[in-house]
């Protein structure tokens, strides 16, 4: 029997822009999955309107999921990500606001990435892994941020924090009903989820977290957000009321 090869948790999506196509890869922990391929129709700018439009929706259900570190790329000496990237500031400015609560970090980089051979070659490049470093440590800096809000009685809107699994696991599954707490995010670090004993559980938490749209955020120990969750017990969640 065939084993099928572990993924690991979601890091960050790579989007590499070409001629006439966008391709769309998950970056996870231990592999890349192809995720879509959105083909541009036209020359006009009608087209491009379009055609700029359909990537961002393609983005729409993993931003939903909390992966908001995305790197566009495009072959060297062209234009497609940078006028992806002006498209977005444009049209979806909400994408770049600082304390957004569905605001994204994204970086550029010369490069192809429309063929798997590419991305590989792509990410082992020094320039590649450092710009991964620093979207995804940035992106977690702000979450971390509404976090300290919530600690701190900062944004006094009835919100808490759980830290333990077991209070955290009996919020998500239980009924969400209007004037009671919701979850919005839950953060843990790699080492967390590496280390713990209850690895079956924190697992299918972050399974029916998923299926109910909450999101949810795995991060690098060794990162400032890391530092600061360890210091918390490396599990996390908050919730307001509806």
């Amino acid at each position: 029997m065939k084993r099928r090869r572990e993924r690991g948790y979601p890091i960050a999506v790579l989007v590499g822009f070409e001629e006439k196509r966008a391709v769309l890869w998950q970056i996870f922990s231990k592999v890349v999955k192809h995720y879509a391929t959105v083909e541009l129709e036209g020359k006009d700018k009608k087209s491009f309107y379009n055609f700029r439009e359909s990537v961002v929706d393609v983005l729409r259900p993993l931003l939903k999921e909390g992966v908001r570190s995305i790197i566009v790329t495009a072959p060297m000496k062209a234009n497609y990500a940078k006028d992806f990237l002006d498209h977005i500031r444009k049209c979806h400015h909400w994408l770049f606001q600082q304390d957004g609560a569905n605001s994204a970090t994204f970086g550029e980089l010369a490069g192809s990435a429309g063929q798997l051979h590419e991305v590989s070659e792509l990410m082992k490049t020094t320039e590649f892994s450092k710009l991964l470093c620093e979207i995804t440590s940035g992106d977690a800096d702000r979450i971390i941020g509404a976090l300290e809000k919530h600690l701190n009685g900062i944004d006094d809107d009835g919100a808490v924090v759980l830290y333990s699994l077991e209070e955290i696991e009996e919020l998500i599954n239980g009924r969400w009903e209007r004037g009671k707490l919701k979850p919005e995010y839950i953060m843990l670090t790699d080492r967390y989820l590496v280390d713990t004993k209850e690895k079956n559980r924190v697992h299918r938490l972050l399974q029916v977290s998923k299926n109910r749209s909450i999101k949810t955020r795995i991060v690098d120990v060794e990162t400032k957000a890391g530092v600061r969750l360890s210091q918390l017990g490396g599990l996390v969640c908050f919730a307001g009321s509806e």
